[in-house]
């Protein structure tokens, strides 16, 4: 009886699956125009930025250097900010802050990334199951329905909406699998950005301090009381 429930759901063939494959592509197109205006809007020079800050930073204007990143909602700039905000708890407190700062805006970055890698990892698969409905509804009307009479038409049809499913489950994965590793590439280059930029300032800082300590050592101690 199983065996019969599990035929008659067979035999419906595989046009469902195209209408899954075509929400899939639907959603897959959403989500990666949606990521690149996402990129596009919160794109930064970072080696212009990091050339103002450092310039900025060696002259001692932090509230410049921290209104110059303020101003902007990227994640380079967010995370600058921060640790400047916490720069006069030293340069530890700093660092911290940048980490902490890094930590939150990351999931903005891999944001519906996985929906993306969900569907191109497994778009082959549900073509896959469409082409093995379609070849079993073949197989099916080549016997007739049971009745020994198959209709050739009938069987072509079911072997081409077979081989349809399978195009179309590639035809979905694959701009999803390439736009998922270009998207990933955006990602690794903007963590770059921003472990560079925060590096940047946490040396101006240390040089900074080391400066200072190193006048302080120097003056006798008669003047220091």
């Amino acid at each position: 009886m199983l065996t019969s429930l599990l035929l008659n759901a067979t035999l419906i063939g595989a046009e469902w699956v195209l209408w899954l494959l075509l929400v899939l592509s639907l959603l897959s197109i959403a989500v990666i125009v949606d990521r690149c205006l996402y990129f596009h809007r919160h794109r930064i020079d970072g080696l212009e930025l990091g050339t103002q800050l450092e310039e900025l930073l060696k002259q001692g204007e932090v509230r410049a250097a921290w209104e110059l990143v303020n101003k902007s909602d990227c994640m380079e700039c967010e995370v600058v900010a921060a640790g400047l905000n916490a720069l006069r708890r030293g340069a530890t407190a700093c660092g911290e802050a940048m980490l902490a700062a890094k930590a939150r805006a990351r999931p903005l970055l891999d944001a519906r990334l996985t929906v993306l890698a969900t569907i191109g990892s497994n778009a082959p698969f549900v073509g896959l199951l469409g082409t093995v409905l379609g070849i079993v509804k073949a197989a099916h009307d080549m016997t007739g329905g049971g009745t020994g009479q198959g209709d050739p038409n009938a069987v072509m049809a079911g072997v081409f909406e077979a081989l349809v499913a399978t195009a179309v489950g590639l035809f979905v994965a694959i701009p999803a699998v390439v736009a998922f590793n270009l998207l990933q590439r955006s990602v690794r280059n903007t963590l770059s950005q921003t472990d560079s930029l925060a590096h940047l300032v946490l040396s101006n800082v240390r040089a900074e301090t080391r400066s200072k300590q190193s006048v302080d050592t120097s003056q006798p101690v008669a003047s220091r009381s």
